[in-house]
């Protein structure tokens, strides 16, 4: 957290933006960290016994498990800082997690890019943020290849075609429109690069 305020004491902003709950197999947890939390009354939850998930998995889970009843109407998103940019293994493990949650909105977030799942049940428009978001953009079908896809406000539209690991998948495209229509017999993986400022594209 304290990386997202450089120019701010780190102790106050560890402080300020405490979490809920920490949650996981504790593997990877600094025993400093643990103690400072714990010693904010923050929820620790070891879940060490089970090694069949991730620590993600574990986090989504919860937090699916215990939103308000009164919430559940509503479209739950989740936001993942940190989900990509590290281990290959850690990454495809974090992006199996939006397979098993596929009926919750997750978005895994890097420093470059964002992406989320596309389930199959129904078509979807996407609408991008052009300040922040784009240009550059992928289709991915990741869990199984997809005999049709069809898009619109791409660059290079897909038109009714079939997308595949050792064939053709929808990478390096490039976002024209500011809404994004995709229509697929698989689930997709939706890519897109994040903006920065002054930074060329």
């Amino acid at each position: 957290m304290p990386r997202l305020f450089p120019d701010q004491d780190p102790l106050d902003v560890r402080n300020r933006y405490k979490p809920d709950v920490i949650k996981g197999d504790m593997d990877s947890i600094r025993d400093d960290v643990k103690e400072f939390y714990s010693n904010l009354e923050v929820k620790i939850v070891d879940e060490a016994d089970d090694q069949d998930t991730t620590d993600l998995h574990k986090c989504v889970a919860f937090i699916c498990d215990n939103r308000p009843t009164l919430d559940k109407s509503n479209q739950l998103c989740i936001l993942v800082a940190g989900a990509l940019g590290g281990r290959f293994d850690h990454e495809v493990g974090n992006i199996n997690v939006l397979y098993r949650f596929s009926n919750t909105r997750i978005v895994l977030l890097s420093d470059d890019c964002l992406i989320y799942l596309l389930p199959r049940t129904h078509s979807h428009e996407i609408f991008v943020l052009k300040s922040v978001e784009g240009p550059h953009c992928g289709l991915i079908p990741a869990g199984a290849p997809s005999a049709s896809t069809t898009t619109t406000g791409l660059k290079w539209n897909l038109d009714d075609t079939a997308m595949s690991f050792g064939g053709l998948i929808s990478t390096s495209n490039i976002a024209l429109e500011e809404k994004i229509t995709v229509l697929s017999d698989s689930d997709l993986l939706w890519t897109i690069s994040i903006r920065h400022p002054n930074k060329k594209i």
